[in-house]
């Protein structure tokens, strides 16, 4: 019901619905971008998009969750993809000396904790479609059923990518020192 008055428009339903997944999408996007600004303004795309492409909105079990953590993903994959873009052109032009701003940097160190930052980097160790799995499901909070719908896939594939992932992060996570059962919810996804 909700849904078909923000198809028709209704701009109150779809603060409804923003004010109902805005959260979910942010820590999403901020996980995979480790920047507090970066992840706003790439959850305001997000939600954008959402609004311009209203009558495309696919839903899993009445929830629309899946459907923006996958837009989520190709926001934050377009953004890494112009920021390559924009670093090599500005290694081909010469800037005037000045002084490099150390605010982002500060940000991150305040935003992460040392077992944060060893499963960030064990994640990132992951392969893209077993790293997928695991920041939709354990992060994102979707139950693997939501997380196949995401990615396009069977939920089998979603499974077995779980399981993979979860074995190699027990390995990774203990070369950082990082038991997997500990701050990680890891071994408990299902």
């Amino acid at each position: 019901m909700l849904w078909a008055r923000v198809r028709a428009g209704d701009r109150d339903a779809f603060a409804v619905v923003f004010d109902r997944y805005a959260g979910a999408v942010y820590g999403h996007v901020l996980r995979r971008t480790g920047d507090g600004g970066e992840a706003e303004d790439l959850t305001s795309a997000v939600f954008l998009t959402a609004w311009r492409r209203r009558a495309e909105v696919t839903f899993d079990r009445d929830s629309a969750l899946p459907w923006l953590l996958g837009t989520a993903n190709r926001t934050v994959a377009n953004r890494r993809r112009a920021l390559k873009r924009y670093r090599a052109l500005a290694a081909r032009v010469p800037l005037p000396d000045h002084e490099p701003d150390h605010a982002d940097e500060v940000a991150r160190r305040i935003d992460r904790e040392r077992a944060a930052q060893a499963l960030r980097r064990s994640v990132a160790k992951l392969p893209r479609h077993e790293r997928d799995v695991v920041e939709l499901c354990v992060w994102g909070g979707l139950d693997q059923q939501a997380a196949a719908t995401a990615l396009g896939v069977a939920l089998g594939t979603v499974k077995a990518r779980m399981h993979r992932a979860r074995k190699r992060l027990s390995g990774l996570l203990a070369e950082e020192g990082v038991h997997a059962s500990t701050h990680t919810g890891i071994e408990e996804t299902r």
